[in-house]
């Protein structure tokens, strides 16, 4: 069975967490949202706010988040990918002669 690669994985997912959360927060910028209320990341991410420099603040934060969730996946898939076997192989299917 493939086995992912846990490091690239991880910074793949961090990647995206990063970049998503940053666009969304400057989309929320450009068309106006409300920067008055508090949202729920504010109270997960230290500094991160609806605001271009808060963008960035959330940026590492999601990337890093992201990175340590994406590796904790990664590695919890290749320790039940050795244990749990889905179908059946090829050697152990009987043949006809």
């Amino acid at each position: 069975m493939m086995k992912l690669n846990t490091p690239a994985f991880a910074v793949a997912c961090g990647i995206w967490w990063g970049v998503g959360l940053f666009i969304a927060t400057w989309w929320l910028i450009a068309f106006g949202s409300g920067t008055t209320t508090s949202t729920l990341l504010e109270q997960f991410y230290f500094g991160y706010g609806i605001t271009p420099i808060g963008s960035v603040i959330g940026l590492v934060w999601a990337f890093f988040c992201g990175a340590i969730c994406g590796g904790i996946l990664a590695w919890l898939y290749n320790v039940l990918s050795d244990r749990i076997v889905i179908g059946s192989s090829a050697s152990s299917v009987p043949r006809a002669t």
